[in-house]
């Protein structure tokens, strides 16, 4: 599904450019480095919403979970994707948990294009079985959690979806090859790729 360019959609007020893109999907998938590099490519700005929360509380998300739990977490989340999802032409990285809260997914659909990457238990499970900074995954079955949370989260993000793309085990430069066509012509001028 190609994420069409939205005659509708006007800037915010005193800011012009591109309709921004929103990477959702599981932890592990990619959206960091996929973020980065498809900013990159399309001369956009990029923003991790996980690292701006960090950044702003001065404290990793684990201890942010210890401290105010998740509900707190979520709070922040919420408040911190109102802000970035009213900038034109950012490339924008959610945290896993980000379409939990209907607010939230309310403001991806109606302020962006959205991008589901997507992967299985498995390929996630690989990707993140040693990262000792996902509170979620504190669990004594790892594996089994991220299955439970995948079974949770994936109608959430097809249901805000605009484009869904597989990211498997391929490497960054070829998601991107898949991505780029997929996006509206206004954010199809990019750079070249490199492997």
């Amino acid at each position: 599904m190609e994420c069409p360019a939205d005659s509708t959609w006007m800037p915010p007020e005193g800011q012009g450019g591109a309709r921004p893109i929103f990477l959702v999907g599981m932890m592990g998938v990619g959206k960091t480095t996929i973020g980065r590099q498809l900013a990159a490519a399309l001369g956009r700005e990029f923003v991790d919403l996980d690292h701006v929360i960090e950044a702003r509380c001065g404290v990793r998300i684990a201890t942010i979970f210890d401290i105010e739990g998740e509900a707190g977490f979520r709070r922040r989340e919420t408040a911190t994707l109102d802000e970035y999802t009213r900038r034109s032409g950012l490339v924008v990285a959610t945290g896993g948990g980000a379409v939990l809260a209907e607010e939230n997914r309310r403001m991806l659909g109606e302020r962006g294009c959205v991008v589901y990457l997507r992967a299985g238990a498995d390929e996630l499970y690989r990707r993140v079985a040693r990262d000792r900074n996902r509170p979620l995954l504190r669990a004594d079955d790892p594996r089994q959690r991220i299955v439970d949370l995948l079974a949770q989260r994936e109608p959430l993000y097809e249901s805000v979806a605009t484009i869904t793309l597989d990211t498997g085990d391929q490497p960054v430069a070829q998601v991107l090859r898949n991505l780029l066509p997929l996006l509206p012509a206004q954010s199809a001028v990019q750079a070249p790729l490199t492997e």
